[in-house]
């Protein structure tokens, strides 16, 4: 009776093991699937603040909180393209030489000790930026002022200044439409240069900027409605003028409690900055976008993968002979 009782024990205990081993196997499966669904293999960012002169100190904040964050969930800088219109860490009003802050607190220096500007100053033109998205630049343009994407990339375009019902203003000097920019990322989609992009601006009518979206796989997010502003945060009085706007310093809010494993999604990322807190209301649309944004990650556009590829192909490498010397 008790052998009995022993083998019945003995196999509730392996049917509960290999019960166990399945389990895991499936949930291995399904975190490999997970890993390989959003079907990019690489990131890119393309930050763009278009405002001059000291009292827009707040859009180069804006970019640069982005830029921050953007860097630290791991895009490097060799895929980030920084365009600022302006320098206010070394602009002589700044009473902290070499610093950019987003908080009246200091908490945070945005501009940090190794910012790598690509576009700075006048070279902050429409013109070069829609050459940077389609890629159409000059031979002699170098690697780091190329966006060198393909199909496989997920791109950030984040965008800061000051604008108006279908127009964002570059430098007080030109505009650049919500027309053209339609047309520069379907160019960029029938040139193969993005799966999958994100178009983030914080500026006044903010949502008009992707109305004349026409390009798969893009989601637009906007920080004001037709008709509205988008407002500054608060001022830092040891500067005189304010420091950031309202929807990006909820968003930087938010990204500080991103980590590059995080589960977040793009749904966590709509709900940033609520009307109550931006009085503004942002926006978004999500119709091109064929993947659900609540299963998107935060890092499928704001961090970086280095995911791997299985292939049954066989490659042939073929064998170089040639003697090597040293000179």
């Amino acid at each position: 009776m008790a052998a009995h009782s022993t083998r019945n024990w003995a196999g509730l205990a392996f049917l509960g093991f290999l019960f166990v081993s399945v389990a895991a196997v499936s949930n291995v499966e399904d975190q490999v699937g997970g890993f390989f669904k959003s079907g990019h293999t690489n990131n890119w960012a393309v930050l763009v603040c278009t405002s001059r002169f000291w009292f827009n100190y707040r859009h180069i904040a804006n970019t640069l909180s982005v830029y921050r964050s953007v860097k630290r969930l791991g895009i490097p800088d060799s895929q980030i393209i920084l365009m600022l219109a302006d320098d206010m860490a070394c602009n002589p009003r700044n009473p902290r030489p070499a610093t950019v802050f987003n908080n009246a607190n200091q908490h945070i220096n945005v501009y940090g000790d190794d910012v790598e500007v690509d576009y700075r100053g006048y070279e902050v033109t429409v013109e070069n930026f829609i050459r940077v998205l389609t890629g159409r630049l000059p031979p002699s343009t170098p690697r780091s002022k190329r966006l060198l994407t393909d199909d496989r990339s997920n791109v950030l375009v984040y965008m800061t200044g000051h604008g108006g019902e279908g127009f964002l203003k570059f430098q007080d000097a030109e505009e650049i439409s919500n027309v053209e920019l339609a047309d520069a990322f379907q160019q960029m989609w029938q040139k193969n240069r993005y799966h999958e992009l994100l178009f983030m601006i914080d500026t006044c009518q903010a949502v008009s900027m992707y109305h004349k979206f026409y390009s798969p796989n893009v989601i637009g997010i906007g920080s004001a409605q037709v008709g509205e502003d988008s407002l500054s945060h608060h001022v830092d009085p040891s500067i005189g003028v304010y420091i950031i706007d309202r929807y990006t310093y909820y968003l930087l809010e938010f990204l500080e409690t991103v980590r590059p494993d995080s589960k977040k999604t793009l749904a966590d990322l709509f709900r940033v900055c609520p009307k109550r807190v931006c009085v503004s209301t942002p926006g978004v649309r999500t119709d091109l976008f064929t993947r659900d944004p609540g299963s998107v990650l935060i890092t499928d556009f704001f961090g970086s993968v280095r995911n791997v590829e299985i292939t049954t192909e066989t490659v042939t490498l073929q064998r170089n002979d040639t003697p090597q010397t040293c000179r």
